[in-house]
């Protein structure tokens, strides 16, 4: 799944190819990936609206039109692409943005599992979706004593309190097992254990791993490309993650892969405490 560092590169691609486009026709071919209104209600609503900016929060793109902002979410693998009207059509192609200058916003989800909710201009705090959601890692919200205080509250793993998006908007799996080797912490460890030092390298690794993730333009593990087709370039700095069984790049003991609530989590069992 698309993590803050691939949706953010994602937002910088489609923020160069689609601002400024106008919208002349809308085809919803699976309404079910339409929430909030019915899929006839929210194409009424676009056409005529013309791209004025896209922005992101936490895993949500949010695409600001003259009147109204669309959250969309890509879920597990869902994809933007720009295309030429005459241009030959995915088969997953699913939700596609016809613009005036005979251009296609065309968005592919082999999964469909996919969401896009339409909502008035700058008014998507309001939705449930934004409203659960904690402060951004790269953000001057995202404070070190709050952080800590709500994982010292928590008696459940350190790993699936950093996958809450109310505690930190945007990390998922693949940060979060990295963000826990860095920090020298096991993921099964319970948060309510965490020493005070502890939780500052916590805290520093999910700045500094997110933000050179985002630098590099995201992970891309399976099949991850941004808007304009690139792959992302952290995948090449990833310590633990997709590691199972290879030498831990600090001690060389073999890397451990266990499931923790249903995810696959890689981690060292001798750097880890």
């Amino acid at each position: 799944m698309p993590e803050l560092p691939e949706v953010e590169n994602v937002r910088a691609t489609l923020a160069e190819l689609v601002v400024g486009k106008e919208m002349d026709q809308v085809t919803v071919g699976v309404p079910k990936m339409i929430v909030g209104m019915p899929a006839e209600q929210f194409i009424g609503n676009m056409i005529g609206q013309k791209i004025e900016d896209v922005r992101r929060r936490g895993k949500f793109l949010l695409i600001d039109t003259t009147d109204g902002t669309l959250l969309s979410h890509l879920r597990m693998e869902g994809k933007y692409r720009l295309h030429d009207a005459t241009d030959p059509i995915d088969k997953h192609t699913h939700v596609t943005f016809h613009f005036t200058d005979n251009t296609e916003l065309r968005y592919l989800d082999v999964r469909k599992f996919g969401t896009m909710e339409l909502v008035l201009k700058h008014q998507e705090g309001l939705t449930k979706s934004i409203q659960k959601l904690g402060p951004e890692p790269l953000s001057a919200s995202f404070e070190k004593g709050v952080f800590g205080e709500k994982l010292t509250k928590s008696g459940r793993a350190v790993k699936t309190v950093l996958l809450d998006q109310s505690l930190v908007a945007g990390i998922g799996n693949i940060y979060a097992d990295e963000i826990c080797f860095q920090a020298k912490v096991l993921p099964e460890r319970p948060a309510n254990t965490l020493k005070p030092a502890e939780i500052k390298r916590l805290y520093e690794s999910t700045k500094a791993i997110m933000t050179e993730a985002v630098a590099l333009g995201g992970s891309t593990i399976r099949t991850y490309v941004n808007s304009q087709g690139k792959i992302g370039g952290y995948q090449d700095k990833l310590q633990v993650y997709g590691e199972k069984g290879n030498p831990c790049p600090v001690c060389g003991t073999p890397i451990v892969k266990i499931k923790l609530n249903g995810r696959g989590t890689h981690f060292c069992p001798k750097c880890q405490k």
